[in-house]
């Protein structure tokens, strides 16, 4: 499939996935190319294992491997079942699992090893504050010490507000931001601070 017949299909299937559930989805098209480049721009090989939240159409998904990320040292988390069977198809060589991003550490993923890179597609604005740190929590989990968690948002800051943010030791770092995307996007690094302990 061609990638203007590949951004048809992903447009009208966003919107269709948007109508059914709009808090879950949070968005009426799936990112573009831009906001993608963004997101996974600090993001190497050397991070495999990587996660990535509310995979969605895998417009991130595809960066990552074009990064040179092996599409078999991804976890892409999607709890629509339309977006769960598209990145199966389109991406056969990684781990899809269909669950709750908020459930994430309650999950075995890498045993021993840990992700070096937390890749996240979810409407963290439209979310509840518990629902945030149960996400928040999970991932770091999963996250080497020096790993680190990149969420875009529509909105003016970062989506994980800062009493969250030092209550649990951790701090965020805009990456960039870009006007190409509908809407324009911020991305965020969400990271532990240094010398201080996560208290989750």
């Amino acid at each position: 499939m061609s990638r203007t017949a590949t951004s048809f299909v992903d447009q009208i299937s966003f919107l269709a996935n948007w109508a059914g559930d709009p808090l879950r989805v949070g968005a009426i098209a799936p990112s573009g190319r831009s906001l993608a480049d963004i997101i996974t721009r600090g993001i190497s090989p050397a991070d495999a294992p990587v996660i990535e939240l509310g995979a969605g159409t895998g417009a991130f998904t595809r960066a990552l491997i074009a990064r040179g990320v092996p599409e078999d040292r991804l976890v892409l988390i999607e709890l629509g079942a339309d977006f769960a069977r598209m990145l199966k198809r389109r991406h056969p060589e990684a781990s899809v699992l269909q669950i709750n991003a908020a459930e994430l550490a309650n999950m075995e993923l890498f045993g021993s090893e840990r992700a070096g890179a937390v890749v996240s597609g979810l409407p963290l604005l439209s979310f509840p504050q518990i629902a945030v740190v149960r996400i928040l929590k999970g991932a770091f989990a999963h996250l080497r010490e020096e790993g680190g968690f990149y969420q875009f948002t529509y909105g003016p800051v970062c989506p994980v507000p800062r009493p969250i943010l030092e209550r649990f030791g951790l701090r965020a770092t805009k990456v960039g931001r870009t006007l190409a995307n509908l809407p324009p996007a911020t991305v965020y690094r969400i990271s532990r601070r240094p010398g201080e302990a996560l208290r989750f």
